[in-house]
């Protein structure tokens, strides 16, 4: 048994979930992971059984707060959970096929760090340490997974896990992948310690990520040496403002030019931070973005490609909802689930 990833079973959405006479919701049809032993051994059988996507959330906050942020991306999993699980199941998407495999165990991670404050020096070494200690859960988590051919849906967190995702992936297939990040921030900073504003460029150091594409990178969030070392590293952008502001190019153009660049047959991974979307709770709330289409277009895009490894949706930040946290789980639930929802149901259109 794996002792990075809290297991669910029925009882652990028993809050969340609510039934009606003459449907059935998703709730009711996906599965749960049978294992009593070897973590690994049993998402092989759930594969052979038919699952071929695992929604798994990481509750944490320590790799925005560790990139001098704000916290409250531990929220967006939960948040996801109480619509995602509400659904209808129907022709459009279906459940069966999907396994809930819970969560990142992240407890005694998060509580180390409640206490540090990001604003001294010393405290912000100790939250770039914890992030390093949470790489290493994500990994052993996620490399079993790829390992049995499942597809993960990953939520909640700081876009520091794109690191550990990757290094999971590299880790059981032995193949760098290529990246597309719907994101303002090209998340390639300098490899200064671990927060969530460097993955990308730790798992390029790290070998795991070998091509790179930014949609929406906006041209004044992100200094000079971020850009120099994307160009270094060889890897591109699309920018907001040539999108949105000077209109030089289309969204779907400019998806056209991020998959162009990569190789044919390479393992893709979809990344999408939230906080490119117009007023989203999050991590870095925005007033200038795309619309929550806009981002569920990208999704469906990028789902399309045969080779797509997974989907990350991450810097939810319910608490961060100019309402409160209420508002936030509503407003974050209904917006990572759409998102969900055009991944999983694009790709369950392509089998």
């Amino acid at each position: 048994m794996s002792t990075a990833v809290r297991i669910y079973d029925e009882s652990d959405i028993a809050t969340f979930v609510s039934a009606r006479a003459g449907e059935t919701r998703i709730w009711q049809s996906i599965s749960f992971l049978q294992c009593d032993h070897d973590y690994t051994a049993s998402l092989r059988d759930a594969a052979q059984f038919g699952i071929r996507y695992v929604l798994l959330g990481i509750p944490e906050d320590i790799g925005p707060r560790a990139n001098c942020g704000q916290g409250g991306a531990e929220l967006g999993w939960r948040a996801f959970l109480k619509r995602f699980l509400n659904q209808p199941d129907n022709q459009f998407l279906s459940g069966d096929k999907i396994l809930l495999l819970g969560e990142v165990d992240t407890q005694a991670i998060q509580t180390r760090a409640l206490s540090l404050d990001n604003a001294n020096s010393e405290q912000l070494a100790q939250l770039r340490a914890l992030c390093a200690d949470l790489d290493n859960q994500v990994i052993a988590t996620l490399a079993p997974i790829f390992a049995a051919g499942l597809e993960p849906i990953i939520i909640g967190g700081g876009h520091n896990n794109a690191f550990g995702i990757l290094q999971a992936h590299f880790e059981a297939s032995k193949r760098a992948a290529g990246a597309i990040n719907f994101d303002p921030h090209a998340d390639f900073r300098a490899c200064e310690g671990r927060h969530s504003g460097n993955g990308f460029s730790y798992a390029h150091q790290a070998g795991s990520l070998s091509h790179y594409h930014v949609i929406g990178l906006h041209e004044h969030k992100n200094n000079q040496t971020i850009l120099t070392q994307l160009q270094s590293a060889g890897f591109g952008f699309s920018s907001y403002q040539a999108i949105k502001t000077r209109q030089n190019q289309s969204l779907s153009a400019s998806l056209d030019k991020a998959l162009a660049t990569m190789p044919s047959g390479i393992p893709l991974g979809v990344e999408l931070d939230v906080d490119a979307i117009v007023g989203m709770p999050a991590s870095a709330l925005t007033y200038q973005g795309f619309t929550s289409s806009d981002a569920e277009y990208f999704v469906y895009r990028m789902a399309q490609v045969r080779h797509a490894k997974y989907l990350h949706l991450c810097e939810a930040a319910p608490a961060r909802h100019p309402l409160g946290e209420q508002a936030g789980i509503e407003h974050c639930g209904q917006i990572l689930t759409n998102l969900a929802n055009a991944y999983l149901s694009t790709r369950q259109l392509r089998r």
